[in-house]
């Protein structure tokens, strides 16, 4: 199972440079599954109906959002589509959803959308008591789980790399634009990274 992950698509030009290189980089390494964090793909704040729908049409398969979810209002007739997710941690009662699971070649991938609350501006609950409770209503539910931690602090990305290390696949984080290069294998096994990004540079 090869699974591509796209960083943060800012704006026309983020979006442009995914069309271009997407179906040659699916086509050339056999990608079975892509997830992309559109939370600034509609004019640098937000996502609308036409650029999501793009972006399936180009490939990706799930869309994961950020503190700009609610930047365009457009968003409201998107928002039951499962293959859009927005922070699990937001307030209960927001619409939308937290998280899906996804069958791909026989195998169920679990994709989580996660917001820090550090320098964040925005009204959330604690990403760690809400991680847990995922965890455990993913019980049985999923042979993978990838998790868009969508954080300023790179400290609290670290953290919630040790509450989930051996419990979900793959922890990368979102929304500073400044890809990092720290990626490792922790010693659970999980696959982590603080930041990565696409600006269409």
């Amino acid at each position: 199972m090869k699974i591509l992950i796209i960083g943060d698509i800012i704006g026309e030009i983020g979006v442009k440079k995914v069309e271009e290189v997407l179906p040659k980089l699916k086509q050339e390494h056999g990608i079975d599954f892509v997830i992309a964090n559109g939370e600034n793909s509609a004019e640098g704040m937000g996502i609308n109906a036409k650029i999501f729908n793009n972006l399936m049409n180009m490939g990706v398969h799930v869309v994961t959002m950020g503190n700009h979810t609610w930047g365009k209002k457009d968003i409201f007739n998107i928002l039951d589509d499962t293959r859009l997710i927005r922070p699990a941690n937001y307030p209960k009662g927001v619409p939308g959803n937290g998280y899906g699971v996804y069958e791909v070649n026989g195998k169920k991938i679990a994709v989580v959308n996660l917001i820090g609350r550090v320098d964040m501006g925005v009204l959330s609950e604690n990403p760690f008591i809400e991680m847990e409770k995922i965890l455990e209503e993913l019980k049985n539910r999923a042979d993978m789980i990838i998790v868009d931690f969508h954080a300023e602090a790179t400290a609290e990305k670290i953290a919630m790399s040790y509450l989930v290390d051996g419990k979900v696949t793959c922890l990368f984080g979102t929304h500073t634009h400044v890809p990092t290069a720290d990626e490792e294998v922790l010693e659970g096994g999980t696959a982590y990274i603080t930041d990565i990004r696409n600006d269409g540079s």
